[in-house]
């Protein structure tokens, strides 16, 4: 039955143009783009080949677009490993640089040689080297019968030995993903250098520009990028840092347009998508929008204000907490936009008349009647009963791992007296020494007094909300063996009382024996508290909420095989998985209410307009200022003599997609994607046409700055600029 379901699947993948999703919707796998969407996107102007963006037999834009780190996209720049992406991609490293003395995050960074760029620990460039549909190998012997356990169990025992089969060098690795909720599976052969280096970044007052204020939001100008090299051995191979490592030479690297961009113009971002959520139920629409959103939103909301006011009041605070503000408040406004625009675009009613026609084409068909008419009831049946404990888990999650952060350490503590029971001194020792290194960086970053304002505030709003009141316990228990008489009394206690609110504390507690160190640990106020609340969560919360999630799971992979097959009209593209995608769409403007329209360029006449001296979020370089005074813009302005800034385009992208390229017809870099606009974060459960666009710097923005302000012209002449408009 799984390989009949698979051929129809390739048989729908291969549907006419006519048949199509939305211009402008969906991330597809590049290995596909012949087959599926080579002829749509030469429709909407782009003058490449399928085989120009993808190819194993030369070099291609897929060797161009580099995983960085992880979690972001960057893409080569240069025939000398230059590498580019968003300044908030390279925000951590550019912060691990930074001190009072040299605060590369104020004052921006350039190295002035290659000997000057700066060494990270731990920053890794991923390449695709190839993809393949695996589905035959890795789906082999299983059946529709199966359980789930069995199901998965023989899936990985085909992909171990699959690996076993698959040539490749030894230098290469292999990851393969489920795609189409785990019916179709693809490998991706991958090449990852860990020699990569900042070479440049600009002030954050231009990097942030805007800030959280503007974060999410269109008009947009902010200068989102930073600069690395890859730097490689003397075979061009992975190596780690050495001093006689030498830049990366590059299979391709993307040209760079200096034409600007029009409305209507082809635009294609290419890149490392995270995670989407395209074909859920209406039932998990209604409850992120009316349940579980409105609750994370109010707790990073309380935890924002506190913290925002520690870091206007202290420089030294705002060094230390800006990277984890900046992470806290993405998906908080985020958030925001999600639910607004999902109201705001009617997606429950759309669900609601897929779900229709669906169930209608289903009960006329006596077979698909007898497979697929449970799904639906099934799935309402399901989301109710998980709601209180998905509530739970977000009001866990959000308290006790994201935003208290006291917690957070009590949580590897945990894991470190975990290894020593389990393993004894070698299992401590081997863990500690990884421990001790990251709390290291971690308490750099620290501040406990204001942690304790959080934790006080976040614990009283936890004791309040959450909907199963067995997972309050732990709290009422540790406040009342206290003594203390409130909830903001047993927090004071606890910091003023714990071992792990200093990393001389923690240094302290390792220079111990490990028996006497984890009997110390076991003692800790924190530990206590902590260690309670979570045990108390995975008995009675997280296993509940894992055995109904593992159901929907299971739902979810079958009612995505249904509707692909019940609506053979329709093109279904895989949600995003951390995976190298493809969107293509189109330079924008876009209506997102009433009178009001959004044209598709800011300028910097707009940084101007918004600047306000002295502000953390709109300041702006007096040296900015001067060149803008006095149109110092070199080949840079756009045609009408102003400095563009950024644009916008109808490609659906999604979190990952932060430092892709925005490349032309042509196949040449003309701007770098930085974020999505408020009204359209809903992109990720509901893309809608009609609102949904992706902010981009224009890389004349980034070329105008690396050259006229920074005075870094080397790296200027590294590059390939062209005018593909004037061909």
């Amino acid at each position: 039955m799984i390989q009949k379901n698979l051929k129809i699947l390739f048989v729908l993948l291969g549907l006419a143009v006519s048949n199509l999703a939305i211009a402008g919707e969906g991330m597809w796998l590049p290995l596909l783009l012949q087959s599926l969407n080579e002829a749509e996107m030469k429709s909407m102007g782009m003058k490449m080949s399928a085989e120009d963006i993808y190819s194993i037999n030369k070099g291609s834009l897929k060797d161009a677009i580099v995983h960085f780190n992880g979690g972001c996209t960057s893409e080569i720049i240069s025939g000398r490993g230059l590498l580019l992406t968003n300044h908030h991609c390279g925000y951590s490293q550019i912060q691990s640089h930074s001190s009072l003395e040299n605060n590369y995050l104020r004052d921006g960074f350039w190295a002035k040689s290659l000997k000057d760029e700066l060494v990270n620990n731990n920053l890794s460039a991923t390449f695709i080297q190839r993809i393949e549909d695996v589905s035959k190998d890795i789906l082999k012997g299983v059946t529709d019968a199966m359980n789930d356990k069995d199901r998965q169990s023989l899936i990985d025992q085909n992909m171990e030995k699959f690996k076993l089969t698959v040539k490749k060098e030894a230098y290469e690795d292999i990851v393969i993903r489920p795609f189409y909720k785990g019916n179709q599976y693809f490998m991706f052969v991958t090449l990852t250098y860990r020699d990569v280096r900042l070479v440049g970044a600009p002030p954050e007052s231009v990097g942030k520009f805007g800030s959280d204020t503007d974060n999410w939001v269109w008009p947009r100008h902010t200068g989102d990028f930073s600069i690395f090299r890859i730097y490689a051995d003397k075979n061009n191979l992975p190596a780690e840092y050495a001093e006689d490592n030498v830049p990366y030479t590059p299979k391709h690297f993307l040209p760079i347009s200096l034409d600007g961009v029009e409305e209507g113009d082809f635009t294609m971002v290419f890149g490392f998508p995270g995670r989407t959520n395209q074909y859920l139920p209406s039932y998990a629409v209604s409850q992120i929008v009316d349940v579980l959103n409105p609750a994370k939103i109010g707790i990073r909301d309380r935890a924002l204000k506190i913290v925002d006011a520690e870091m206007r009041a202290d420089p030294q605070v705002k060094i230390q907490y800006a990277s984890k503000f900046a992470s806290i408040a993405n998906y908080w406004k985020k958030w925001i936009g999600e639910s607004q625009g999902l109201k705001s675009t009617n997606a429950l009613d759309k669900k609601h008349q897929f779900e229709k026609e669906f169930m209608a084409k289903v009960n006329a068909n006596a077979q698909w009647k007898d497979q697929y008419a449970y799904l639906l009831p099934e799935f309402k049946k399901l989301y109710a009963e998980i709601e209180p404990y998905a509530l739970t888990r977000d009001y866990f999650n959000e308290t006790a791992f994201r935003n208290i952060e006291l917690l957070r350490v009590v949580n590897f503590m945990n894991n470190l007296v975990t290894r020593f029971d389990n393993n004894g001194e070698t299992g401590y020792n081997d863990y500690k020494a990884r421990l001790q290194s990251y709390l290291k960086g971690f308490y750099k970053n620290y501040r406990a007094n204001i942690d304790q304002k959080v934790a006080s505030d976040l614990l009283g709003l936890f004791d309040e909300k959450v909907p199963i009141d067995i997972i309050r316990q732990p709290l009422k228990e540790a406040v009342a063996l206290s003594g203390t008489k409130s909830l903001e009394d047993f927090t004071r206690d606890m910091y003023k009382r714990s071992n792990f609110t200093t990393y001389d504390k923690v240094l302290a507690l390792f220079e111990k024996s490990p028996k006497e160190a984890v009997a110390a640990i076991k003692a800790d106020p924190a530990f206590k508290f902590g260690t309670k609340m979570m045990t108390v969560y995975d008995n009675e919360v997280g296993k509940k909420y894992n055995a109904i999630n593992s159901k929907i799971s299971t739902l979810q992979r079958l009612y995505m095989k249904a509707i692909i097959e019940v609506f053979p009209d329709k093109r279904f593209y895989p949600d995003a998985n951390g995976t190298m995608r493809v969107s293509y769409g189109k330079v924008a403007s876009y209506e997102p209410k009433d009178a009001v329209k959004y044209l598709t360029k800011t300028y910097l006449s707009g940084v101007m307009d918004k600047y306000v001296p002295g502000d953390y979020e709109f300041d702006v370089p007096e040296k900015l200022r001067t060149l803008y005074q006095q149109k110092d813009y070199g080949p840079y302005a756009d045609k009408n003599g102003k400095m563009p800034v950024c644009f916008i385009g109808s490609n659906h992208t999604t979190g990952g997609n932060s430092g892709s390229p925005a490349i032309d017809a042509h196949g040449n870099l003309i701007g770098l994607n930085f974020d999505r606009v408020w009204e359209g974060t809903m992109s990720d459960i509901n893309y809608d046409a009609s609102i949904c666009r992706n902010i981009m710097v224009d890389v004349r923005y980034i070329l105008f700055f690396i050259d006229k302000y920074a005075g870094a012209d080397y790296l200027i002449k590294e590059m390939k600029l062209v005018h593909p408009k004037k061909k």
